[in-house]
């Protein structure tokens, strides 16, 4: 379970963050919604320790980030929207590199990643440097490298961002099966995103939490179906 409590986040005279509490219990698939610029990508920083709040805290399990970093650090995969990906690196070197760092013992290091080539669909492509496959087959080495160590907690940043429509949907399913067994938590400025996969959403909105509730009073809620625009009129000079 990953818990923030209170957050706020400055960044000089601007704050990025404020006030943000949320929950995502074990098991749970957790859309953070909002539009480019509403917190999204700072909130998942700070969940996953990459840099401090401000204020507030945040607990992995019960575990705090800022007095065990490492303790809590040990149970989050993390996906950053550009994946840490090493391009001379074949996809199965690069596991086998990432699981030497999230301390896979060495004898397990051969099923370990075979295990999770074959869940994200790159057994195929393992023997590929990283650097030659398409946006969809590095995304999912991205996903790949979250899951070495097992870690029962996953952090994805904007997962389905710049893939075509066929990537999309199967990044989609890879998050629906990762989401049976781990907790998992990412963030999306697509609503219908969200309703496909999450049984809770949280909109960010200019750093606050706009809203936190489950996917079925998020759909009853009329207000977020409307529309607002701003039109301009100008008037022609007459000749």
């Amino acid at each position: 379970m990953i818990e923030l409590k209170h957050i706020n986040k400055r960044f000089g005279n601007v704050q990025a963050l404020k006030d943000v509490s949320l929950t995502a219990q074990n098991g749970e698939i957790l859309g953070l919604l909002g539009v480019n610029g509403a917190g999204k990508s700072t909130a998942l920083n700070i969940m996953t320790g990459y840099f401090p709040p401000t204020s507030g805290t945040v607990t992995i399990d019960g575990t705090d980030m800022l007095t065990d970093p490492l303790g809590c650090k040990r149970r989050i995969g993390y996906l950053p929207e550009h994946p840490p990906l090493y391009d001379e690196l074949t996809v199965r070197e690069y596991l086998f590199f990432v699981s030497r760092l999230r301390e896979v013992k060495a004898r397990s290091i051969p099923a370990h990643v075979d295990d999770i080539l074959s869940l994200c669909g790159l057994k195929d492509v393992a023997g590929r440097p990283l650097g030659k496959l398409s946006k969809g087959y590095r995304q999912r080495a991205g996903i790949a490298q979250a899951l070495c160590g097992d870690p029962p907690t996953l952090i994805f940043d904007e997962p389905t961002v710049g893939l075509d429509p066929r990537q999309v949907v199967e990044i989609r399913g890879l998050i629906r099966t990762l989401g049976k067994t781990h907790t998992v938590i990412f963030s999306s400025h697509l609503l219908s995103e969200v309703q496909q996969l999450c049984t809770r959403a949280v909109i960010l909105h200019e750093g606050k939490v706009a809203w936190n509730a489950p996917l079925n009073q998020l759909a009853k809620n009329e207000s977020l179906e409307d529309v607002f625009l701003r039109v301009t009129l100008r008037e022609e000079a007459a000749s």
